[in-house]
């Protein structure tokens, strides 16, 4: 069931139930134009991760700033965004199993819809399935360039299985999938650059072979909110796929960003102050079922002296440094998220806010879109 939002348009921020997801609208947009604004004077494609917001009225404002399209990374999340008008999707990632192949091939008919594979039997049953719905596939063959998750080696496997995609009648090779999200949280820039610069000589390569076979490989699309600088300054890669720099997070906050277009924190969670049983010790309402904890405790933001220091199921400890203001019975305080993505996924609703107001109440269409 679908929660009633927490908010309604015109009221007070402080008057917002919580724990809620808000968007700050001033910081949120100029987040969007920094990017944009790079991918065009950068002359790059610009195809931003939907799986940061899981919102469709986000996508759209991506792909009204000059985005191509979208990525998603799962069929049920594709469904979503194509029924709400994006007319190009991806799923960046491997679709197994008939029914989610018999969904994605139905998706084709209604959109411009690619998505990758590692594996040529893998590519034998989707083009099964795009015959059966009468459709064309895009497909990317993913390419493993150091994070060592999905994708086959660089090279000949991958020629090999670009001329198995190539000889599918409903299948049409696209290019390659050359993501390294392991680069994305190095911290320092010098160190995302290196793991960049493999990537990308992996990448070439891989397309150099290709098209030595015979082959056309027309697009070379990866990168990340922490590395997107250095894809495309390699001139390698066609596409970026940043997701996480509209809303940002308390872990990218430690990343190094010297000499790179600024983002700024725009997503919030707004906790209430539920006990404060001690002058050092304050308790809040969102636990580790608010918000995700797999990059760390989140943050209090603009309170000099708070800490939020343990979590229980429903329940936020919030340590009160000496000589800090103590929060008070139900104040509320605004939480950095320590990873945006799967917190995002927790919640129903976006609250957008600007300024004291809230402005928008966007729903999170795509939250739990597993399959």
């Amino acid at each position: 069931m679908t929660l009633p939002p927490p908010a309604r348009v015109g009221q007070r921020v402080d008057d917002v139930d919580t724990p809620a997801l808000l968007v700050d609208l001033d910081a949120f947009e100029a987040n969007v134009r920094t990017m944009a604004a790079f991918a065009r004077q950068s002359g790059m494609r610009l195809r931003p991760h939907a799986k940061s917001h899981k919102c469709p009225e986000i996508a759209r404002a991506q792909v009204a700033a000059g985005a191509v399209g979208i990525c998603c990374q799962k069929v049920s999340e594709a469904a979503v965004f194509v029924a709400a008008g994006i007319a190009d999707v991806m799923v960046s990632n491997e679709v197994v199993g008939a029914r989610k192949l018999e969904r994605l091939a139905a998706l084709a008919r209604q959109a411009h819809v690619s998505v990758c594979v590692d594996d040529a039997d893998n590519a034998l049953d989707l083009d099964t399935a795009a015959r059966g719905a009468g459709s064309v596939i895009d497909v990317l063959v993913e390419i493993d360039v150091g994070a060592h998750r999905c994708g086959v080696p660089p090279g000949r496997d991958a020629v090999l299985l670009a001329q198995a995609v190539n000889a599918c009648g409903n299948l049409r090779l696209a290019g390659l999938h050359a993501y390294q999200g392991a680069a994305q949280h190095l911290r320092g820039v010098a160190e995302r650059s290196a793991a960049i610069a493999h990537a990308a000589a992996l990448a070439q390569a891989t397309r150099e072979a290709i098209e030595q076979a015979g082959i056309e490989c027309p697009l070379v699309t990866g990168a990340g909110t922490g590395t997107f600088v250095v894809e495309s300054a390699s001139r390698v890669y066609d596409e970026i796929q940043p997701g996480s720099y509209v809303f940002m997070d308390a872990d990218y906050g430690r990343n190094s960003w010297e000499g790179l277009p600024a983002f700024t924190q725009s997503l919030y969670l707004l906790a209430t102050v539920m006990s404060v049983p001690t002058a050092a010790r304050a308790v809040v309402d969102a636990g580790l079922k608010a918000h995700a904890f797999d990059s760390g405790m989140p943050l209090v933001h603009a309170r000099p002296g708070l800490a939020y220091v343990k979590a229980s199921d429903e329940h936020g400890v919030i340590e009160v440094a000496a000589g800090a203001r103590a929060p008070a019975l139900g104040e509320k305080l605004r939480l950095v998220p320590g990873h945006c993505d799967p917190t995002v996924n927790l919640y129903d609703w976006l609250v957008g806010i600007r300024g004291d107001a809230v402005e928008a109440v966007w729903p999170v269409a795509a939250r739990g879109a597993f399959y």
